[in-house]
């Protein structure tokens, strides 16, 4: 077997990074709102995403060069299982326990949630069981998975025939999404098989839109050649770009520009608007050309490597936290004083590294069934 690399710690670093960024916009506290988008109009989603793409792109090319393009596709189907139970999990806790809960304790933030369950449980379950349900929360999951089980197809194409025509297809159906052509596939569907599920509760990312990014990530983690170095031409664009728009949010708020909703929907994060997706790749090119930069100069941030490296973990833990949260002490909508949603931030920070080092001192001490992601990237 050829020598292994040493994982790219920077890279789970930054996973970790979105954990945090992710777990103080979902957590219902007075923090949530200003927390959001901090680096301008781009969200830990969308890092969040790419990122596990780019590792999926780097960990599974390997894997096909190294031992076949069968075993990259058992290797992707194992993990998309793994994904679907976790889904499951979830789902199955928050239309039981926490459905109760909202209405016990008479929380408006779980039952606005559940919304659709509550109207017809039938359809709700059958539904999230076939991700076609996804309430708020649950539905970042749901999207991973499908773009794992898409994503065997999309790297075989790739590795044998090149990207050009991955990448083409892949944008073409982004720009079909900003013209609504998601929207359209739904209606269809409806009429043909009379699907009781809306639109609106199907999932707030749209998935047309969202496989663009994961197929940008998908590519260059399946890249072996190193990466160029930038011309001045490229980063002075992203700086002023990412600069504008780091500005603009911060003086703006989330809504960018409330009287000209055109403006929101070149920004918007769930159909990934142009003016989005511009400010993301300006992000991503400073980071790439100041990464080996940063990498020498700021301490290396252990706790955030550790919440990366378990990102699957900690982050349904984040989601089974700020559920019980919402169950407990309500939506962001609920007034309560700033020492206890500290208290609250707290916790569950706790929460999340006590899950991390957990599932850290189980995997050491050999006892985790079958073989985990971070196995996997390691014997690449």
């Amino acid at each position: 077997m050829p020598h292994a690399p040493q994982r790219r710690w920077e890279l789970d670093a930054l996973r970790g990074l979105m954990l945090v960024l992710m777990t103080l916009t979902h957590m219902p506290t007075m923090y949530s709102l200003p927390s959001g988008q901090p680096l301008g109009f781009v969200s830990a989603a969308e890092g969040f995403v790419f990122l596990s793409a780019f590792m999926a792109g780097r960990v599974y090319g390997r894997r096909a060069r190294r031992d076949g393009l069968p075993a990259m596709q058992a290797a992707f189907h194992e993990r998309a299982l793994k994904l679907y139970l976790c889904q499951l999990g979830l789902l199955l806790l928050a239309f039981t326990v926490i459905a109760w809960l909202g209405v016990f304790n008479r929380q408006g933030g779980v039952t606005g949630l559940l919304e659709f369950f509550f109207i017809d449980p039938q359809a709700a379950v059958v539904g999230a069981a076939l991700l076609l349900h996804n309430p708020p929360l649950l539905d970042i999951l749901p999207l991973y998975i499908f773009m794992m089980l898409a994503s065997p197809w999309l790297l075989r194409r790739g590795l044998r025939h090149g990207w050009l025509g991955v990448l083409a297809v892949s944008g073409l159906l982004w720009l079909g999404e900003q013209w609504g052509l998601g929207r359209g596939v739904y209606d269809l569907v409806v009429a043909l098989t009379g699907l009781p599920i809306p639109y609106k509760d199907m999932g707030a990312f749209h998935w047309l839109a969202w496989q663009a990014l994961w197929v940008a990530g998908l590519w260059l983690g399946a890249r072996e050649q190193p990466w160029p170095r930038l011309p001045g031409w490229v980063l002075a664009p992203a700086a002023v770009y990412a600069g504008a728009m780091l500005v603009w949010r911060h003086i703006a708020g989330q809504d960018p520009l409330p009287w000209l909703p055109a403006v929101g929907l070149l920004l918007d994060k769930w159909s990934l608007g142009p003016m989005r997706v511009l400010n993301f790749a300006s992000v991503f090119v400073l980071l790439m050309a100041a990464g080996p930069w940063l990498v020498r100069v700021l301490p290396r941030p252990h706790a955030l490597e550790l919440l990366g490296r378990h990102s699957l973990s900690v982050f349904c833990a984040h989601i089974v936290i700020a559920l019980f949260t919402l169950a407990f002490f309500g939506s962001t909508q609920v007034v309560r004083p700033w020492t206890t949603d500290v208290a609250l931030l707290l916790a569950a920070f706790a929460g999340l590294f006590a899950v991390a080092m957990l599932v850290e001192a189980r995997e050491r001490a050999g006892r985790r069934p079958g073989v985990s992601w971070r196995a996997r990237s390691q014997a690449q």
